[in-house]
């Protein structure tokens, strides 16, 4: 087990309020689960919503991150898949029910009894986590832990929602270039396809990384494209980019809100989607969008660009990624 009884967490006493400093006993690993030495956890837009309030009934207190990068430090009676030492990966998804009938069916991601790391299980902003095996990854060598711990939620909600957009046409937008859009736009383009990235008006320094990261075009999320897209990503949180996108889209195409929460969708006329143009959600992720993500990643390669925090300073990392002030993705290191 872990060397040390206790241990330091950043924790979420109650939606609304900063992260506390906090000394905790170090949680102890069931049969199923491996114990984590945390070295690297992921800052994510669904932290800032937790902590927002924005999404609802979050496990208090909560220790936030779902983007854990660490080693095994033990393992529970019933552990086979890891090793203590072995590196590992802990996204989103915790854990399922397996017995529902989307578990059954291949569509774990909207299982009705989920439990999802840091929301409705503790998660990564702390030296220690427990997980699930079976919910757990091995990550590509050739990333180092902070480079990899994007790679569990921005990679992964990326790289699920591309899919659903992947086969619509060669013209894809992204609108909202965070953490997520920084890594599909790499997979984007190795696929073939022509990148139109959106940002924020005026945001001129993240379109100029856009271009640099492959995108054909990048502008204000108030513009429209130089030619009509085929799909579209929306990984911004603002439903007034649903009808921007479907006004910016080519008839018979896609646009796929990549959030887990979205401000109110304004109403717009039906002309907007008619054309059998598409409109939907993703939502969560399937062990098995995992697997084939961290297969691809290296081979693209996939590079992350991060901007790293020590553990206690959080909530000066989730203010930053609130103001649109981190390049990339923000990264908490562990020490120790």
């Amino acid at each position: 087990m872990a060397k040390t009884k206790t241990m330091q967490a950043m924790v979420l006493e109650a939606p609304g309020q900063p992260l506390k400093w906090r000394r905790m006993p170090t949680p102890q690993p069931g049969p199923e689960q491996v114990l984590i030495r945390v070295h690297a956890c992921g800052v994510c837009r669904t932290d800032l919503h937790v902590v927002d309030g924005e999404l609802p009934h979050p496990k208090l207190p909560l220790i936030l991150g779902h983007e854990i990068v660490g080693t095994v430090a033990a393992t529970g009676s019933a552990v086979r898949q890891f090793k203590a030492g072995e590196r590992l990966g802990v996204p989103w998804l915790g854990s399922t029910c397996g017995a529902c009938r989307y578990c059954r069916n291949g569509r774990e991601n909207l299982c009705d009894n989920p439990g999802f790391t840091g929301y409705t299980l503790d998660g990564g902003y702390a030296e220690y986590a427990v997980a699930d095996q079976g919910y757990s990854f091995r990550l590509p060598p050739a990333y180092s832990d902070a480079e990899a711990a994007p790679l569990l939620c921005a990679g992964l909600i990326g790289y699920r929602s591309y899919r659903l957009a992947q086969d619509a046409g060669e013209r894809l937008g992204i609108y909202g270039f965070g953490a997520a859009a920084h890594i599909t736009v790499q997979i984007a383009v190795y696929q073939g396809k022509k990148v139109y990235a959106f940002t924020r008006p005026g945001d001129t320094e993240t379109q100029e990384f856009a271009r640099r990261l492959g995108a054909v075009w990048a502008g204000s999320s108030d513009e429209l494209p130089p030619e009509e897209l085929d799909a579209a990503i929306i990984f911004a949180p603002v439903g007034s980019l649903i009808p921007a996108a479907l006004k910016a889209s080519a008839k018979g195409g896609v646009v796929v809100s990549g959030g887990i929460h979205m401000s109110d969708i304004p109403s717009f006329s039906y002309d907007l989607l008619w054309g059998e143009r598409v409109v939907r959600s993703v939502a969560n992720l399937t062990r098995a969008d995992g697997e084939e993500f961290l297969e691809l990643a290296p081979r693209v390669p996939v590079k992350t660009e991060v901007q790293t925090f020590p553990l206690e300073a959080a909530n000066e990392a989730l203010n930053r990624l609130r103001q649109g002030q981190i390049q990339g993705a923000a990264v908490l290191v562990v020490s120790g």
